[in-house]
């Protein structure tokens, strides 16, 4: 489908290549093309970026889009949102404008790595890390410090209230594009993520049990909000901090409680599919990474699942071992083909693609870590 904002067409041509680039051939796509058109949009600022593309030389001249500049060629806001990007599920609409350069340069980045670009994977690995760059550690609530913030050319930053855009906002904010939107932000709060290197996100919030203790807050105090993208990754941010089991407590959490059979069974606007596909993946106990191969995992909702790829004619079958015991909802061990798999938070994109049988030994025991944690880009990226 077509992108809700500009420079999101990034990450769906970006999943395409990391997970078909070796059939590309098949499916009638030329990654030269591809990857061209990716470069161009990262490098050449559109005459309305408003509408397309980014606004590209005020971002690598800083490493972030500065609250005080003004140019013609389109919407002066949502600065700090563009700098960074914070993900928002299937259909991958995304939010925040450094942050949403800072996604789309990682996604750039994943393309020339499979491409074998190493100068350019270089490039665009150390440009998506410039999200830190709208990182304020000096901000704080509720005794949690350090949030995105709007910055100025002078390398100052502007304070914005982190409830401000949430449910929380003091000033009932719109955070929409609309001529009222006039600061950094845009669909969502200070408080909201980077999904392509959470790693980073924990060091910088000062740790595991201090990443775990924001996350309970903003679920606890309703920052959560199931009904807009830019909070759809959330639940599963609990296996980066290597605690598996919250995660599949806030992921079943969210189906119970925010989803039904009725006519209004969906919370907020469909927006393209985004809610129906999320509840679907959820449902299979999978949250699959936008722009790369892996695939986050928890339990799934039922005893079997079988995942056909018509392209490649292949199925992925998934047991849930003692589904039907009471409370047997973490996953204890997980095998694949036979094997022990080396993880029990993620999987890769390949068994998808191949097909093949996972079974996941579901128990009572919340306690077990994940093994080998799932990736982010400062800890050495993905595969």
């Amino acid at each position: 489908g077509e992108a809700d904002h500009p420079n999101l067409a990034c990450p769906s041509t970006t999943c395409t290549r990391c997970r078909w680039g070796s059939r590309s051939s098949e499916l009638g796509v030329s990654v030269d093309d591809l990857y061209s058109a990716l470069v161009t949009d990262a490098e050449k600022q559109a005459d309305n970026w408003n509408l397309q593309g980014r606004q590209t030389e005020v971002w690598k001249k800083y490493g972030y889009v500065p609250a005080d500049i003004w140019e013609p060629s389109g919407a002066n806001t949502k600065q700090a949102s563009r700098s960074v990007e914070v993900c928002s599920a299937f259909d991958l609409n995304y939010m925040l404008t450094s942050q949403k350069y800072a996604f789309g340069d990682f996604c750039i980045s994943q393309v020339a790595k499979g491409l074998n670009k190493t100068e350019d994977y270089e490039k665009y690995t150390k440009r998506a890390s410039n999200f830190i760059n709208s990182w304020d550690p000096s901000v704080s609530i509720n005794g949690h410090a350090g949030f995105i913030q709007n910055r100025f050319q002078n390398g100052t930053f502007n304070y914005t209230d982190p409830r401000h855009c949430s449910i929380h906002d003091p000033l009932h904010s719109t955070c929409y594009l609309n001529a009222v939107n006039t600061d950094g932000f845009y669909e969502s709060s200070p408080i909201v993520y980077v999904p392509h290197d959470t790693a980073k996100l924990i060091e910088l919030q000062g740790g595991k049990d201090k990443f775990v203790k924001r996350l309970d807050w903003i679920f606890e105090k309703g920052y959560f909000d199931v009904s807009n993208e830019p909070s759809q990754q959330m639940p599963f941010m609990y296996h980066y901090a290597d605690q598996p089991a919250k995660s599949t407590r806030r992921s079943r959490h969210v189906i119970s409680q925010y989803y039904n059979l009725t006519d209004t069974g969906i919370p907020g606007n469909d927006d393209s599919g985004a809610m129906a596909s999320y509840a679907a993946f959820y449902l299979l106990g999978l949250y699959p990474l936008p722009a790369t191969r892996q695939v986050l995992l928890s339990s799934p909702w039922f005893p079997t699942i079988n995942i056909t790829n018509a392209f490649t004619n292949t199925t992925t079958t998934i047991h849930a071992i003692n589904f039907q015991e009471q409370g047997a909802v973490y996953v204890q061990n997980v095998t694949i083909n036979g094997e022990p798999w080396k993880s029990r938070c993620w999987l890769d994109w390949s068994v998808f693609e191949q097909g093949g049988v996972v079974d996941l030994v579901l128990g009572k025991d919340d306690g077990l870590a994940c093994g080998e944690l799932p990736a982010s880009l400062s800890t050495g990226g993905y595969a």
